[in-house]
């Protein structure tokens, strides 16, 4: 199969919004048929058949079995094109991107749509294993003696709903818990946090009054700008806020230092250079690379550590160094979360250890760090990030018009996801 040369066409999104609130009464599937609507009507692709589209989804009903497909079906593209639902929770939006940009390469299709979407207003309510076992066999019983005696069966207890909740299954503990031991590990004070998540919110804020944001975000329910920004915030307002996850008085992760839970979607198109051609359209940026990692959280490995060993993977198989970047996007989960990141890639002893690397990578310049915002100010839908990222990132490189950039985002499991973008 032919490599050829994959280009970001762009991408939109829906504002993204704390949860239950803007949002509260809009499914997934309508949050991602919005914005894949917004992107067709963007690049005239109405009744157009488009190669493949993937859609990420990390907390999806069970009634949503065939997700993508039914977006697509809504979103006006033509019916003949195909769809598929990916889950690798918040790297989902990237892992769409890039295997939509491997089918590119391979000549497999000519164009194609990634995203992602999540909505913790439209939480699936569950009830347990047994309760559902019980309702099965009361549905199959084939008299109504038979359904009598199942049904005397049920308990109160049965009728106890359950909600997903943002855990790790194999250590019970959530994602803000798992990043609290990462910083104690690695020595990152509050003070270090909240300067960060200072950082994030004066950048996007400044972006917002620039405009970069005009034509990357829809208006959806009334608005045109994410809700979670806060331009008057301040280190003084961020120290007075309470721990969210430690509260035995050596907590350093507050609702300020940290992605607050987010409804929104978001959408990329990327082409070959000859269905650009064809459609008339102008490359944002070129995908170029992407390397997913896992690490082993079980035993003693930081949970959100993960990207440090994709990043080195990729810019290894590259030819290049960490340094060798214009823009890195790294996603702010946390803030505590991209210090101890670039804290690892600085450590000699972790670079040997578990980079298996002669030396560290080094520092980066702080001031090519997330320079439109990072998902502390403009919010975190889990599957949605990647693409809000290689979005705003593609579009940074265009008014660069030189240049590369580094995407790294952490996900649950112990996974990360990176990706590299140049200017064209």
């Amino acid at each position: 199969m032919d490599q050829r040369s994959v280009y970001v066409v762009g991408g939109q999104r829906t504002p993204f919004v704390k949860s239950m609130t803007v949002f509260n009464d809009k499914s997934n599937q309508e949050l991602m048929t919005a914005t894949l609507v917004a992107l067709i009507k963007q690049y005239g692709l109405n009744n157009q058949v488009v190669g493949d589209v993937a859609i990420g989804a990390t907390i999806q009903n069970s009634l949503d079995w065939d997700f993508a497909r039914e977006c697509v079906l809504g979103s006006g593209l033509h019916p003949y094109t195909p769809a598929y639902t990916v889950q690798r929770a918040c790297g989902s939006g990237l892992e769409t991107t890039w295997q939509i940009a491997l089918k590119i390469a391979a000549g497999q299709i000519d164009s194609g749509i990634a995203g992602g979407v999540d909505t913790n207003s439209d939480l699936p309510m569950m009830l347990s294993r047994a309760t559902a076992h019980k309702l099965l066999l009361l549905r199959f019983a084939k008299n109504a003696l038979a359904k009598a005696k199942r049904a005397a069966r049920f308990r109160c207890a049965d009728l106890k709903i359950r909600t997903p909740d943002v855990r790790e299954p194999r250590t019970g503990l959530s994602m803000g818990e798992h990043c609290e031991k990462m910083v104690k590990e690695w020595q990152i004070n509050q003070v270090e946090q909240d300067q960060l998540a200072l950082i994030s919110h004066q950048h996007a804020d400044q972006a917002y009054k620039e405009g970069f944001y005009d034509d990357l975000i829809f208006e959806y329910c009334g608005i045109k700008k994410d809700t979670i920004l806060r331009a008057d915030t301040s280190l003084e307002k961020l120290a007075k806020l309470k721990p969210a996850f430690d509260f035995t008085g050596t907590g350093t992760l507050t609702a300020g230092n940290s992605t607050p839970l987010t409804d929104g979607a978001s959408a990329v198109l990327l082409a070959s250079a000859d269905e650009m051609q064809r459609q008339h359209w102008q490359p944002q940026a070129r995908f170029v690379d992407a390397q997913v990692a896992a690490i082993d959280f079980v035993h003693g490995d930081g949970l959100l550590m993960a990207p440090t060993l994709a990043v080195a993977k990729l810019i290894n198989r590259n030819g290049l160094s960490l340094q060798d970047f214009d823009f890195y996007e790294i996603h702010e989960a946390f803030s505590g979360q991209v210090l101890c990141t670039l804290k690892a890639w600085e450590s000699t002893e972790y670079c040997q250890r578990v980079l298996k690397l002669d030396k560290p990578l080094g520092a980066i310049d702080r001031n090519k760090l997330n320079i439109k915002g990072g998902s502390v100010a403009l919010g975190h839908p889990f599957a949605a990030t990647g693409a809000r990222i290689v979005a705003g990132l593609a579009k940074l490189l265009k008014q660069s018009g030189k240049g590369r950039g580094l995407i790294s985002i952490c996900t649950a499991g112990g996974m990360g996801v990176a990706a590299i973008l140049e200017a064209v």
